[in-house]
């Protein structure tokens, strides 16, 4: 109790004498520092190991002389390239899959296209839980945007799934596919044949190995096979959350905004490319001007499937009309969904775009679509996506066209090629220099990751600001 001037003492008063000094005394709690956490754990530094690793071994495995028909060692960059190549699920090559890698060596590249397309989004996973030991919210919130999963918890069991699915729509391909080679081929070749395109089709990766043909160029009059191969290769473009989100709902109104945006868009692109295709080789004898009309239509199909994606030809490109090559590049530049087996960037970013662009024609301050308000960060982001993967392509080009001699359109086409792992050639891939082998093989691993890693990228690096500047009108057009 506090003692007044004046007080005193009365009968039944209690004096308690308390020393206050200690309770005075300031509190110090040891706060130790916030512990960083190190480059080498950042989602996507993870990525680049992860499929550059992959590309390591596979090139140090294909360059020993116990996997090619020589014998002897093969040659280093060659090694490089085929496993670049397979590792992003292209399909670029600089020599003949069939006749210079033995069946050893071509089940390397098999195992690369399998590893490199449908386990990247589990390897991914896996890395972060064997590096980081958990998974933090952070990187499950990041993770969010590659895996097109909502739910932040089990995305080791998201792992199992991706692959599981996978491995299931390929074993289903290859008995499809088993089917009918058997009438063609003994059963063992027929088998080999049949595993190895169907693990090459889902995986968008574009490697054949067809005995006597060129690409798919003598299978033209087979739509069994086409048509298997069309689905794989549209199945493994739509990524493994638009599957679910298919089978989980049935039906368009319950599915979500990104599923609804690359079933429109991808259905879109298959039509139109169908029809373009259709067109514009009609009337080529050296394409599908000798074919039936029902196969002209049966091959545009397969390829406004294959083009934007896997590589699979049943035409020579090299035949193909100017018009036809450059309506293709824009396809390849595109390429399928995100969390695919697919390069380009990405059916949703060109999905988100094409929103943005029709709300500003509209007048409007909001992009929507189907009903869902698209943040303004995502519509910022595709732009930054974009502009740098153009940027990136462009400059490829550039360096290509000052360093080999060999017409335009064709080093371009072999560019957007590369950066799309989409696998097509218009003939100049093994007319390249060492320097264009390896800035194709550069291309080809930048696309297969960097529209994915840099989106990430920005997504950690998202900062809310703490106040705005005023506004002020910029000229436009």
């Amino acid at each position: 109790m506090l003692v007044k001037r004046g007080w005193s003492r009365r009968l039944g008063d209690r004096v308690v004498r308390h020393a206050r000094q200690e309770e005075l005394t300031p509190l110090h709690i040891p706060i130790p520092p916030l512990r960083q956490p190190g480059a080498r754990f950042e989602t996507p530094l993870i990525l680049l190991f992860g499929v550059g690793s992959l590309i390591a071994i596979g090139t140090f495995l294909l360059w020993l002389p116990w996997f090619n028909t020589t014998g002897e060692f093969a040659p280093f960059l060659t090694a490089l390239f085929t496993a670049t190549s397979a590792a992003t699920d292209t399909g670029l090559t600089v020599v003949d899959t069939t006749t210079f890698w033995n069946p050893a060596g071509r089940g390397i590249i098999m195992a690369l296209i399998l590893v490199g397309g449908a386990a990247v989004m589990s390897a991914t996973t896996y890395l972060l839980v064997t590096f980081v030991q958990r998974v933090s919210l952070t990187n499950q919130i990041i993770m969010q945007e590659f895996t097109g999963v909502s739910q932040m918890g089990g995305l080791v069991r998201l792992a199992v799934q991706v692959t599981s699915v996978a491995l299931i729509l390929q074993f289903i391909g290859f008995l499809l596919l088993l089917w009918r080679f058997l009438s063609i081929f003994d059963i063992g070749q027929a088998a080999w044949l049949a595993l190895f395109h169907s693990i090459s089709a889902f995986n968008n990766a574009g490697f054949a190995i067809m005995p006597e043909s060129d690409s798919l160029i003598r299978y033209q009059r087979e739509p069994w096979v086409l048509g298997i191969l069309a689905l794989l290769i549209i199945l493994g473009g739509i990524s493994y959350s638009v599957m679910v989100d298919v089978v989980r709902y049935r039906r368009f109104k319950r599915f979500t905004l990104d599923t609804r945006l690359v079933l429109v868009v991808t259905g879109v692109l298959l039509a139109v490319g169908s029809l373009v295709m259709f067109l514009s080789e009609f009337n080529n004898e050296a394409t599908l001007g000798t074919l039936p009309m029902a196969d002209r239509a049966v091959n545009s199909l397969f390829m406004s499937a294959s083009n934007r994606t896997a590589g699979f030809a049943t035409i020579d490109y090299a035949l193909t009309e100017i018009h036809t090559n450059l309506f293709v590049t824009s396809l390849m530049f595109v390429g399928g969904a995100s969390g695919s087996m697919t390069g380009g960037i990405k059916v949703n970013t060109l999905a988100v775009l094409l929103v943005a662009v029709i709300t500003s024609i509209r007048g409007g301050s909001q992009a929507t679509a189907f009903g869902r308000e698209i943040a303004h960060d995502q519509i910022q982001r595709a732009l930054a996506v974009a502009f740098l993967s153009i940027t990136f392509v462009s400059s490829v080009a550039f360096l290509l066209v000052m360093t080999e001699k060999l017409p335009f359109d064709r080093l371009l086409f072999e560019t957007f090629s590369a950066f799309g792992t989409v696998g097509l050639t218009a003939g100049v891939t093994g007319m390249l220099s060492s320097w264009g082998q390896t800035v194709i093989a550069l291309t080809m691993f930048v696309g297969d990751i960097g529209p994915l890693t840099f989106a990430l990228a920005l997504a950690q690096r998202q900062q809310h600001a703490i106040f705005r500047y005023s506004q002020e009108r910029v000229r436009i057009g």
